[in-house]
């Protein structure tokens, strides 16, 4: 049996999802989360195989994961989560949030076999949206939009706080904002950053 934790955003979509994947003999629905809060706390206790996560969920819980992780995306998230996917400790697949039920339980499969899972639709949207940032100054800016100041960034990031306001002042050049904040919106906007 593949034991298997939902963290998605929305009561409809994962009662919906558990249904369908509780009807697979093979699939144990151990679990559905919908406050982030609760999450790590749920993973330690259930115990699962496999965490099926929405893309802010998964930001939120990225570095936390003592499992592979299917996370569902948009293609406006798309670079963002495929950069936060490609930086895990286990492996993480990437679908698309529109793609059939079934598509997802062949994902949970293939994960808990170890297999890849990726979404050709997203990857060609991750291409096309070409970032100015780099991949640390990402990393940055996503530590940065959950409200911490430099201080806690580097901590985090185990950076010098001058080395995180280095990072956080060339991302707003690049970016075109005048602050912080105004970065952080564009950044999402443009699907940089979840």
């Amino acid at each position: 049996m593949i034991r298997t934790l939902l963290a998605l955003d929305g009561a409809l979509v994962r009662g919906a999802l558990a249904f369908i994947l509780s009807e697979h003999d093979d699939i144990d629905v151990v679990g559905e989360v919908g406050v982030v809060q609760a999450l790590p706390q749920q993973i330690r206790s259930r115990r699962p195989d496999v965490v099926v996560a929405d893309a802010s969920t998964f930001e939120i819980i990225k570095g936390r994961l003592s499992c592979p992780a299917l996370v569902l995306a948009s293609a406006r998230q798309a670079r963002a989560v495929a950069t936060a996917v490609r930086n895990q400790d286990h492996p993480c697949g990437l679908l698309g949030e529109q793609v059939a039920p079934q598509r997802v339980v062949d994902g949970v499969r293939r994960l808990a076999r170890g297999e890849p899972v990726v979404d050709a639709t997203l990857v060609v949207a991750a291409l096309h949206q070409p970032s100015p940032l780099t991949e640390r100054e990402v990393e940055v800016l996503q530590v940065a939009a959950t409200g911490h100041p430099a201080k806690e960034i580097a901590a985090r990031l185990s950076l010098s706080p001058g080395t995180v306001r280095n990072y956080l002042a060339r991302v707003v050049t690049k970016v075109g904002a005048r602050t912080r904040v105004e970065a952080v919106r564009k950044a999402r906007e443009a699907g940089w950053i979840l």
